[in-house]
C-alpha cells in the first residue's frame, strides 16, 4: 500500500478469503520494501482477557490530517493513542496481531517459525519472537529472540518500544504489490539470529519456508464481520488500507458512513492504485465549503474531490461532510471516481461494461436509476442489498460493509 504522499499547497495545484478462492502462496514469494522508520511507533499496549497480557502493537501515521499518537516522558516514554478519539480511517494503521506484523530474516519470511510478543521482566516490557512448536519447526526448542525494549512502564499501559540495534520495520511485498503487513526485519540470517539469542547452532539450516502457506494476503478478522455477507470484501479493503477498523477489534460494518468519510475511502483508494499519484496539500488555506473549516481532517480530500469532479456540493454552498450518505449518492460518487481514474490514465471517461446489467427492481424512475445500473455492469459494483434478492433500496444509508465491497470492486476492476 502506498502512503497517501503529501505536497506543499504552493506545490500541488489542487479489520477470510480474498478475492473469492483461496490462493496458497509459497512463503518465499513475499519480499519486503523499505518503510519512514519515524511514521511509525512500537509499543505495548494493555491486553484484554482474563489474563491481562500486554499487547504488542504498531500505529502507523499514514497522513498528517490528525495526529496518531503523542509522547511524552524518558525511560519510559509514555505514547497517548490520539486515534482512539476520532475515525482514523485513511490517517492513521493500526496492527495488533500477527495479520498486521511478523518477524523477517536475512533469509525470508520468519512468521512461521516466531511469535512476537510482549513480555513482563523486571519492570519493563520486553518485545519477544517466540518459537512455534509446530514439529517441523528446527527453531522450536531455542530460547525467545529479543527485539526490543521499554526501559520500564508507562503509567496509562502504553509504552513504547525501542527495537534493539539491527533491528528495523519493513513492509511485505508479494509479485511487486505492496500490502500493509509489516516485518520486524533483520539483515541476519534466522540461523545466525537464533544463535546470537543462545540457541542451539544449525548447521545447513533449510531454506525458510512456511508449513502451512497463508494466503496471498494477509487474513484480518474482526469479531463482527465473521458472518458478514461482505467479510470477505472487508478484509480486502483493509489490506489496501483505504478503511480501517477500531481499537475495540470490530469493524462496526451495519455502521452508516459519511459523507467525507467515503471522499477519503475513495481517495485512499484511488492513491493506492499503481500509475495514480494524489498530491493533496499538507495544509489547506481556504474552507473548501461553508461547512468545512480549512483545518478539518478530511479538508484536502474534500478539495481535491471536488476540484477533480469526483464530489460537489449543495447550491447554498454547504457539503454537509458529517451528514449520512445514501446507497444511491454512494454510487454516484464511485462512478466519478471509476471516471477519474480511467481520465489520469489516459483512457478516456466510458465504463465498459464487463457484465450484463442487473434488472433492480426498485430504482425505475430514481434519479441514480441510470448511475446504479452502469455500475452494475461495470465490475458488478451495484449489487442488490446485502447481496440478496433485487432490490437496491437506494434511498437506505450506506453502510461501511458495502461501502468497502463496493470501493474494493472498483479498485480490482481491471477497466
Amino acid at each position: 500500500m502506498k502512503r497517501l504522499r503529501l505536497a506543499m499547497a504552493a506545490a500541488t495545484a489542487a479489520t477470510l478469503t480474498f478475492f473469492g478462492a483461496t490462493t496458497r502462496v509459497d512463503a518465499q514469494a513475499f519480499s519486503n520494501v523499505e518503510v519512514t522508520q519515524e511514521d511509525f511507533v512500537l509499543l505495548a499496549a494493555p491486553g484484554g482477557g482474563l489474563l491481562g497480557r500486554p499487547q504488542f502493537m504498531i500505529i502507523e501515521q499514514k497522513s498528517d490530517a490528525q495526529q496518531c499518537w503523542s509522547e511524552s516522558g524518558s525511560n519510559p516514554v509514555q505514547i497517548e493513542p490520539l486515534l482512539l478519539n476520532f475515525d482514523f480511517s485513511g490517517i492513521c494503521g493500526r496492527s495488533t496481531d500477527s495479520n498486521g506484523y511478523s518477524i523477517r530474516a536475512g533469509d525470508g519470511d520468519a512468521g512461521s517459525r516466531f511469535n512476537l510478543e510482549i513480555q513482563e521482566e523486571e519492570g519493563e516490557y520486553i518485545l519477544v519472537g517466540t518459537p512455534s512448536r509446530f514439529p517441523t519447526n528446527i527453531y522450536r526448542d531455542s530460547p525467545p529472540m529479543r527485539l526490543g525494549r521499554t526501559f520500564g512502564q508507562a503509567e496509562n499501559g502504553f509504552t513504547k518500544v525501542f527495537l534493539n540495534p539491527g533491528w528495523r520495520l519493513t513492509r511485505r511485498t508479494l509479485d511487486g504489490r505492496t500490502l500493509g503487513h509489516l516485518y520486524l526485519t533483520h539483515d541476519a540470517t534466522l540461523a545466525a539470529l537464533v544463535e546470537q539469542n543462545g540457541g542451539p547452532t544449525i548447521e545447513n539450516p533449510p531454506v525458510v519456508t512456511d508449513p502451512t502457506p497463508p494466503p496471498s494476503t494477509p487474513t484480518i478478522t474482526f469479531r463482527d464481520v465473521t458472518n458478514d455477507v461482505y467479510a470477505t470484501q472487508i478484509s480486502r479493503a483493509v489490506e489496501i488500507g483505504f478503511i480501517a477498523g477500531f481499537q475495540d477489534g470490530t469493524f462496526r460494518p451495519r455502521t452508516a458512513l459519511t459523507r467525507e468519510q467515503l471522499v477519503s475511502m475513495v481517495i485512499e483508494a484511488l492513491d493506492a492504485q499503481d500509475n495514480i499519484s494524489i498530491a493533496l496539500p499538507s495544509q489547506v488555506t481556504t474552507a473548501p465549503f461553508n461547512d468545512v473549516a480549512s483545518n478539518r481532517w478530511s479538508a484536502a480530500k474534500i478539495q481535491f474531490a471536488n476540484q477533480s469532479g469526483i464530489v460537489s456540493g449543495y447550491p447554498e454552498g454547504d457539503f454537509r461532510p458529517a451528514q449520512e450518505v445514501t446507497r444511491a449518492e454512494m454510487m454516484a460518487v464511485v462512478r466519478r471516481a471509476a471516471e477519474y481514474r480511467k481520465r489520469v490514465l489516459g483512457q478516456g471517461t466510458a465504463l465498459t461494461p464487463t457484465q450484463g446489467a442487473f434488472a433492480f427492481s426498485d430504482t425505475e424512475g430514481h434519479w441514480a436509476a441510470d448511475v446504479i445500473s452502469s455500475l452494475s455492469a461495470y465490475c458488478g459494483i451495484a449489487t442488490p442489498v446485502n447481496e440478496s434478492g433485487s432490490a437496491f433500496v437506494p434511498n437506505s444509508d450506506a453502510l461501511r460493509n458495502y461501502a468497502a465491497t463496493a470501493v474494493v470492486r472498483l479498485v480490482d476492476c481491471p477497466n
